[in-house]
């Protein structure tokens, strides 16, 4: 059976498993779920069925873990920071055990050439570690050139797989010279690139993007970035009502909201390099009592945003799209 090694397991999150809701082995068991899809794929007679196999195995885990974190949820409505780790770690698993069962069993090639590297890489939300109950899963299939045959394959299954799981996948294929060239002009994929995590494949391929990246875009543009992300900023808030008090607010988008938060880390971010409060404390971007607030402040808004979301289930992003009250 394919599986994810340990190390790509642990590396695959940017959480402590001790820092889930649930524990991990309750989340995702690699052995029940490696031996349903074995047994499948005996039985498979083409790749259609083999895919079956594996969506329906990953389908049946995906099922158990969400039910397992919501009831952990309601049960400790407060555990907001362990709940969207938790999401994200299932995520992870399901995303890589996917792609490592695509390349094994419906893709196989014992013998790659250097074009026919993949880097997975999730990005966005979900390449931070934060997701709600029905986040969208954003993805970057990273590859050193043109994607060949072989390639294409590959991506395309994995992402039959996944969206036969329901998750709402958004996904890109580049190589790491279109990613340089499109994050200079296009402001949503250079900040989702900012954000991005290597989740399987070669790990060579991921540092090399994200070296490039900071030596070759992100160190020349600090003042460029910040100025963008604060008129988009400005933008955003007049769109939703310029104000805080609103009747009906938008917990993530609105003035005030998740979005504010995220875009004054995301300029630290970009300016120092740092990747943990305690860096940027150290920098001098903030003091300890300011990362305090902002945690507190994120904190609510997450467990807002996630009970709203289970409250509403998958259409709630239908409705984060529409004016509605606490849209999420």
């Amino acid at each position: 059976m394919a599986r994810v090694s340990k190390k790509q397991s642990s590396d695959s999150t940017q959480s402590d498993p001790g820092a889930l809701i649930c524990a991990p082995g309750l989340l995702f068991d690699a052995a029940t779920v490696g031996a349903q899809i074995a047994t499948g794929i005996e039985n498979a007679k083409d790749n259609f069925e083999r895919r079956t196999a594996i969506s329906s195995a990953l389908n049946t885990a995906n099922s158990a873990a969400r039910g397992a974190i919501k009831t952990a949820y309601q049960a400790t409505p407060f555990e907001t920071g362990g709940t969207i780790r938790a999401y994200t770690y299932v995520t992870d698993q399901l995303v890589n055990t996917a792609l490592a069962c695509v390349i094994e069993y419906l893709h196989p090639n014992p013998n790659p050439t250097n074009s026919e590297k993949i880097a997975l890489m999730a990005v966005g939300g979900y390449g931070r570690g934060e997701m709600a109950p029905f986040s969208d899963v954003d993805l970057l299939f990273l590859s050193p050139y043109k994607m060949t045959p072989w390639a294409e394959s590959v991506v395309e299954s994995t992402l039959y797989v996944l969206w036969d799981l329901k998750l709402k996948i958004g996904h890109a294929t580049r190589t790491v010279d279109e990613c340089l060239r499109l994050g200079k002009t296009d402001l949503t994929i250079r900040t989702a690139l900012l954000e991005a995590r290597f989740l399987s494949g070669d790990s060579a391929l991921a540092e090399t993007l994200e070296t490039k990246l900071w030596k070759s875009l992100f160190k020349s543009t600090g003042p460029e970035f910040v100025a963008l992300k604060l008129e988009e900023r400005e933008l955003r808030h007049r769109k939703q009502g310029a104000t805080r008090f609103l009747l009906e607010p938008n917990v993530k988008e609105g003035k005030g909201g998740l979005r504010d938060l995220q875009t004054l880390f995301w300029i630290t971010k970009y300016l120092s390099g740092a990747k943990l409060a305690s860096e940027m404390i150290y920098q001098g971007y903030f003091t300890s009592q300011e990362i305090d607030n902002f945690a507190k402040a994120e904190n609510f808004l997450w467990t807002v945003r996630c009970h709203l979301h289970l409250c509403v289930g998958p259409s709630c992003r239908t409705i984060f799209a529409m004016p509605h009250m606490w849209a999420i």
